[in-house]
């Protein structure tokens, strides 16, 4: 379990980030037409899961906001946007923000992810919602880069994701 702070107040997650040099955990999320997708749907392509609360909270809307300028000049790579947040709530946030470069995923079917890459919330107000976290998959499937973001409002450090994807 990741010890956490969401405010300053401590809470936990269900468990670690996937090990770096692991096989990444299978995984399958809805997209935001309600279809399903997976490692195999992207394959051939570095992952960059951009994992967060919620869409509706600053940060997680700057974090993806981010990203999508950020991919934009990335080769070879695709970043996932995944929350518990409804596929319906994630497509209406990227249209309205225009974002094109990222793909929004939905963990409401599938609550297996945030026990297998260790980001469920276990404690406090936030309890069941994902943690802020950044995993980097390669094109093989192997773990490069995780990062845990400590405090749960705070971004996470795009330098050092971007530094792994140069």
């Amino acid at each position: 379990m990741a010890h956490l702070t969401f405010k300053g107040n401590p809470v936990e997650s269900i468990g670690a980030l996937p090990l770096k040099g692991s096989e990444a955990p299978f995984f399958c999320l809805v997209k935001t037409d309600l279809s399903e997708a997976g490692p195999a749907d992207f394959a051939g392509k570095r992952l960059v899961l951009n994992i967060f609360p919620s869409l509706d909270t600053s940060v997680c809307a700057s974090s993806v906001r981010h990203f999508n300028q950020d991919a934009a000049r990335l080769d070879n790579t695709v970043v996932l946007c995944i929350s518990a947040d409804l596929p319906f709530a994630q497509s209406r946030f990227c249209e309205t923000e225009g974002l094109k470069n990222v793909v929004s995923l939905s963990v409401f079917r599938s609550p297996e992810f945030g026990r297998d890459y260790g980001v469920t919330i276990t404690t406090g107000p936030l309890k069941g919602l994902l943690s802020r976290a950044i995993v980097i998959i390669d094109a093989d499937g192997i773990v490069r880069y995780t990062q845990q973001v400590t405090e749960i409002v705070e971004e996470p450090d795009y330098s050092a994701v971007l530094k792994v994807l140069a």
